[in-house]
């Protein structure tokens, strides 16, 4: 998505003041240290209508860093969380980056959930060569530049990276199941605007038109507001058999309501963003048959996860991991595997320019993860490009098809 939490890794001294002497340096005394603390900051939409999405975030790098405890992962360090809020907004999340800069001893960032959100912080953090992970980001230009739809790819931020793979994977292939599986042909595509849905939007439109459909209309709808009735009396009069939606679950499960009662019995498709319970609560009507792409496969599928769900579960989290759990927890892990490599390196403590260091070690990190392979390309893309349909049946998203997407 999209979208979307920050990782604020924060160097405390536990045993003591520090104090420098003459003959001393700061290292010196960071080799007496038994202990320091490592704060993994949380950045995600906490309150408002993506909270569900946010609070599932927030919880499994919490996850993350208890497991690092418990097993001691990185020795002599102890990680705990500080969760921010940015309420989906871009504005909060640069205020947000500002601050962490700010702090010398934040050495890395988890997020934020949406693309749009990430824009507004990238260049903050590369200019303090800041590491930032994002587990739901899936905007092509934060990774690949803003010429990327024309083959003219350059990372514009060396310091970014995302265990969710990228909306040209997505979209395409959203477009390929609606038409060589649902055999759609005639669809309308309706975007909220946003950073995330229109981009996504455009890429699945490209797609389906290549393959031999037809866009037969398109249409834009404002995030928060909740009357769609004009844009679903032109669905229904323009003749289309489907719908795709590019935004978010809050605006698209009353969109898929509000199409279905002007009388269009069509299904509604979108990405990630409206892969959530609440967008099927959110539709007064049934709607069975409606369809969303998500990164990777379900998490509850598969065996690398088993343990993650068992964890979660245990450790009593009110709120579900949602949709970005399993990536938030991979996103959480690989920031603890730089710190276990960069301390490694350096005789067991963390060494004055970690920051650096970190961005550096980020790029050769590889482990199974609760999503399968965690790693990263140069582009500080996943190199997993695993995606699954959900359909909406009785009530409950079930998935019809993993697969893992080839150009």
């Amino acid at each position: 998505m999209r979208h979307r939490s920050l990782l604020i890794l924060t160097a405390v001294m536990t045993t003591g003041a520090l104090t420098l002497t003459a003959c001393g340096s700061r290292d010196d005394n960071k080799s007496s240290d038994k202990n320091t603390t490592v704060i993994i900051g949380v950045d995600a939409p906490l309150t408002g209508s993506l909270s569900a999405l946010g609070q599932g975030i927030k919880n499994s790098v919490d996850l993350a860093a208890k497991t690092a405890n418990k097993n001691k992962e990185v020795p002599g360090v102890t990680f705990k969380i500080q969760e921010l809020d940015d309420q989906a907004v871009p504005a909060t999340g640069h205020q947000n980056a500002v601050t962490l800069v700010a702090n010398k001893d934040v050495l890395g960032v988890v997020g934020p959930l949406n693309s749009g959100v990430s824009q507004s912080m990238q260049s903050d953090f590369a200019k303090a060569h800041l590491t930032q992970v994002s587990p739901a980001n899936t905007n092509p230009a934060l990774s690949q530049g803003d010429n990327w739809a024309t083959g003219d790819l350059k990372r514009p931020f060396d310091t970014y990276f995302r265990t969710a793979t990228t909306d040209v994977i997505q979209g395409r292939f959203a477009a390929q199941y609606y038409y060589n599986d649902a055999k759609k042909r005639k669809v309308y595509v309706v975007d909220d605007k946003q950073t995330y849905g229109a981009g996504l939007a455009a890429i699945f439109s490209k797609e389906f038109e290549r393959l031999g459909g037809k866009v037969v209309g398109t249409d834009h709808i404002t995030v928060k507001e909740t009357d769609f009735s004009s844009t679903a009396d032109k669905i229904k009069n323009s003749g289309a058999d489907s719908v795709y939606f590019g935004g978010q679950y809050p605006e698209g499960g009353l969109l898929s309501d509000q199409v279905k009662k002007a009388g269009a019995k069509i299904p509604a498709m979108g990405g990630d963003g409206i892969f959530d319970p609440a967008f099927i609560s959110a539709s007064g009507v049934a709607n069975d048959g409606d369809l969303a792409t998500s990164v990777g496969y379900p998490v509850e599928q598969l065996d690398t996860a088993k343990k993650f769900i068992a964890d979660y579960s245990a450790a009593g989290y009110k709120d579900p991991y949602a949709a970005y759990g399993g990536y938030s927890y991979d996103a959480a892990w690989s920031i603890i595997q730089a710190v276990k490599s960069v301390v490694a390196d350096n005789d067991g403590k963390l060494p004055d320019d970690a920051r650096a260091k970190i961005t550096a070690a980020m790029a050769k990190v590889s482990f199974d993860g609760v999503t399968g392979t965690v790693a990263f390309d140069q582009y500080g893309d996943t190199t997993n490009k695993q995606l699954t349909v959900y359909e909406v049946k009785g009530g409950e998203w079930v998935s019809v098809k993993s697969e893992t997407f080839k150009d």
